[in-house]
């Protein structure tokens, strides 16, 4: 797994002061482990933001101002609402002895899948899994060969061969797969569809009731006109 350097120190006023911390270019955090106190730090933003963007996995080696070194994962970032810029962060402490869970990101590796030569479209469904494993064991990335992806097949979680690392995500997980293209319903040349009339309702009678009175009507003119 891949590692970098991190150099913080420790913070002697752990409330206090953050606000002016903060603008002299640094940014708070804490470093914890089971069983140790927790260790409040400050990182300069600019050697921050390695460990902050970056779309790999990587073992963080922090070395404090006190002269420890610790070896760690980044576990968690606060950001900015407004400027979007880190304002707190917390590193996990790893034992050598101790598995530890972390989410490890997918890269798709290989030629253009032959599913996609047929039309279909490349689907990524989860970009990142929760694994378990030995800080040793932890990888940068996890990769997948896409290239033999026909329409309709899909790469599962229970078809990765991952050694001495664990995945806790549910085998049947679907992590990419070759769909079918979107085909849209074309209108056919020269059928032109009529428009339908909302029915209008008229007041008074019903036209049934109309023509059975019309009807009467008439039989008692008739009637009249075989007495003259």
């Amino acid at each position: 797994m891949r590692e970098i350097t991190l150099q913080a120190e420790v913070r002697n006023e752990i409330a206090k002061g953050l606000f002016a911390l903060r603008q002299q270019g640094k940014v708070p955090g804490v470093f914890y482990i089971i069983g140790e106190q927790n260790i409040p730090i400050a990182v300069t933003e600019k050697n921050l933001k390695p460990v902050v963007y970056t779309s790999e996995a990587q073992i963080v080696n922090l070395q404090l101002n006190t002269g420890e070194t610790k070896p760690c994962i980044l576990r968690d970032v606060q950001y900015d609402a407004l400027t979007e810029k880190p304002i707190h962060f917390d590193l996990q402490g790893l034992r050598e002895d101790r598995k530890i869970t972390l989410e490890i990101p997918i890269l798709v590796t290989g030629q253009t899948p032959v599913g996609v030569k047929d039309g279909g479209l490349l689907q990524h469904f989860v970009h990142k899994l929760k694994i378990s494993a030995l800080p040793k064991d932890i990888p940068n990335h996890i990769e997948i060969d896409g290239t033999e992806l026909k329409i309709n097949h899909f790469v599962h979680v229970s078809d990765l061969k991952l050694e001495n690392v664990t995945v806790l995500d549910h085998a049947t997980l679907a992590i990419i797969g070759v769909v079918p293209p979107t085909v849209e319903k074309e209108a056919t040349p020269g059928v032109v569809e009529e428009a339908v009339e909302p029915e209008v309702i008229a007041k008074g009678k019903k036209p049934e009731e109309e023509g059975a009175e019309g009807e009467k009507k008439a039989e008692g003119g008739a009637k009249v006109e075989a007495k003259k």
